[in-house]
């Protein structure tokens, strides 16, 4: 869409606030609003606002920061506000002399994206979000209670979020997605959406979509949705698995019908840096405390950094389509990443794998989590950092990921998630009040 054909739907459809949006350095969707008679000046990038107040920002001193739309994400939002209908457009952070901001982590994405466009390749996403639906308790905050017992593909009566997900669906299809299946996930309570793939800056858009109008619908449904990685004990937790590929024009570049597994050269590479850099960025795609109770052997996470075209036990997992839709997906990440960063590292590695030819090795087509250590060894198989701690300290060293994020994002987001690491470490929790408290 054009500024012009933006401003003549607000026009038309009565449109009464304009919500600029844009994510800080954690994934967090914030936005400002505006009324009609500021939508000029609005979609002119002329919107200021203070940046010292997000996380990861900027400094008192340097406050004033730029929004300026992407009016292609321009979408109507599909409910009826209670003071008029409201619109919403994504937008890219400026400095005040209207050059890009370092610390947007959708521009960073933007200059990985170029960067393999100069090589004269696209990359494409399809991720797969998982996300649990729990009822609220008698105060109506948030919580994990739950009466549905429904497994993996369950139907009502026993899926007892069935019609808030159709609700979703429909939402997001009104907003311009494009849903390929929905259903119950393994654990009670848990769901799955899955979208069409996209190019990397689009679906990172559609990610921060789909779960803020997840968590809306939800909520007018009584209910409260988290992409929180593992909130139940004992069951399987939410993943963001994200199948990825790269095109070169219309031609998919991981596929090669002469070449072992029909997989090109480019694809074996590509495969090899995301297992070289895995452990550089897990603190990114699997980014909170919680994340690493998740990635766990026993609830189908991936935590061996191997690869295979046969079964779903390795960190990649190459799916049996081949041609345009050949393509690698990624198991570790979890829904509660920043979206844009995490491609970012991803599509970095994978091009890091390409241009050093990094050799992924024979894919490991037996199931990982009933091998020995010994036979992981020969294998030559790692794990992925047993926490978040571990993975901050990889991700310091790791050079081509730290490239990925940008000095200014590197340091803010390291400095939150070890200030978040602090606070775990020195609470104390009840699960050590149960164990200790009668016994010493």
């Amino acid at each position: 869409m054009t500024r012009e054909q933006v401003l003549a739907t607000l026009r038309k459809e009565k449109i009464r606030f304009l919500r600029l949006q844009f994510t800080d350095i954690l994934g967090i969707s914030k936005n400002v609003e505006v009324p009609e008679n500021q939508f000029e000046k609005a979609l002119d990038g002329q919107v200021m606002f203070d940046g010292s107040s997000i996380e990861g920002f900027v400094r008192i001193e340097e406050s004033d920061m730029l929004l300026v739309p992407d009016v292609d994400t321009f979408r109507i939002l599909p409910w009826i506000e209670d003071r008029g209908q409201v619109a919403r457009v994504i937008c890219d952070i400026y400095n005040p002399d209207g050059s890009p901001f370092s610390g947007d982590p959708r521009q960073a994405l933007k200059r990985v994206v170029e960067e393999a466009g100069r090589l004269g390749y696209t990359m494409v996403a399809g991720p797969e979000l998982e996300f649990f639906l729990f009822h609220k308790d008698s105060s109506g905050n948030p919580a994990t209670i739950t009466h549905d017992a429904a497994g993996y593909f369950d139907l009502t009566p026993i899926d007892k979020g069935e019609e808030c997900r159709r609700a979703i669906v429909n939402a997001l299809e009104a907003m311009g997605f494009e849903i390929e299946a929905a259903h119950h996930e393994v654990a009670p309570a848990q769901h799955e959406i899955d979208f069409k793939y996209a190019d990397a800056i689009t679906t990172a858009d559609n990610i921060v979509t789909y779960r803020f109008v997840t968590r809306k619908i939800a909520s007018d449904f009584g209910l409260h949705a988290t992409f929180m990685p593992k909130p139940l004990q004992g069951v399987n937790g939410s993943g963001m698995h994200t199948h990825q590929s790269l095109l070169r024009g219309d031609q998919n570049a991981f596929y090669d019908p002469h070449e072992e597994y029909q997989l090109s050269e480019v694809c074996k590479h590509y495969i090899g840096g995301l297992l070289r850099h895995a452990k550089g960025f897990c603190a990114i795609t699997n980014p909170l405390v919680n994340s690493y109770k998740r990635l766990v052997p026993g609830y189908e996470a991936p935590t061996n950094i191997t690869w295979s075209e046969k079964n779903r036990s390795p960190l990649v997992r190459i799916p049996a389509r081949r041609g345009i839709g050949t393509r690698c997906e990624l198991r570790m990440p979890d829904p509660s990443c920043n979206p844009y960063l995490a491609l970012a590292v991803m599509l970095k590695s994978g091009l890091d794998g390409m241009a050093n030819k990094i050799d992924p090795g024979p894919p490991v087509n037996k199931n990982i989590f009933h091998l020995t250590v010994r036979e992981k060894r020969k294998y030559k198989i790692e794990e992925l950092p047993g926490s978040l701690y571990d993975a901050i300290q990889h991700l310091r060293k790791d050079q081509i990921v730290t490239t990925a994020l940008g000095e200014h994002i590197l340091n803010h987001y390291v400095a939150a998630k070890l200030a978040t690491w602090h606070d775990y470490t020195t609470t104390v929790h009840p699960w050590e009040v149960e164990r200790y408290l009668d016994r010493y």
